[in-house]
């Protein structure tokens, strides 16, 4: 199954991020897409983004090599990186992304068996296969909470970056 999440807004805080209606974390798919949301406020907010990241992980908040994961990945000038999962965001455009921002997922074709949890695929304008994200609820609120993601890999460079273009 596909879905599509629109985001008014891409927050760059965590106070942001919870005037979005997807802050309740009701749908899988509304915490991936804040997922992707949280990465994209990294370059301009990388505290903000992890404050955001570690309220979408819930009760399993961000450990110190993660944190430097990512500081790694921004360092490398992989801002246009978390953009690419916004639709209308390819190469030719910088990774631009149309507005309304809106996020586009598939059930993962490698769902995890587990009951409690929920895979999705996300497809990224510079890659040819999309990536996974993986999501795990917590039955006594009925929110679901970021478990594990692969989103940030590396895709094709910007347009303006690409010494071949």
């Amino acid at each position: 199954m596909k879905y599509r999440v629109v985001l008014p807004k891409l927050p760059t805080t965590l106070a942001e991020m919870m005037t979005l209606p997807q802050a309740a974390l009701r749908t899988p798919q509304d915490t991936a897409a804040l997922t992707v949301a949280a990465l994209c406020a990294y370059p301009r907010n990388p505290a903000g983004a992890l404050e955001m990241l570690d309220y979408l992980r819930g009760p399993r908040p961000m450990s110190p090599s993660e944190k430097q994961f990512l500081k790694e990945r921004f360092s490398n000038g992989w801002d246009y990186l978390p953009r690419s999962y916004l639709v209308g965001a390819v190469p030719q455009n910088n990774y631009t992304p149309s507005y309304p921002y809106t996020v586009e997922l598939s059930d993962s074709f490698s769902q995890i068996a587990e009951p409690g949890y929920h895979k999705f695929d996300v497809r990224s304008g510079g890659a040819d296969n999309p990536r996974p994200v993986t999501l795990r609820t917590k039955p006594s609120t009925g929110q679901w909470f970021l478990w594990d993601q692969i989103l940030m890999v590396q895709i094709r460079v910007p347009v303006s970056q690409d010494p071949w273009a």
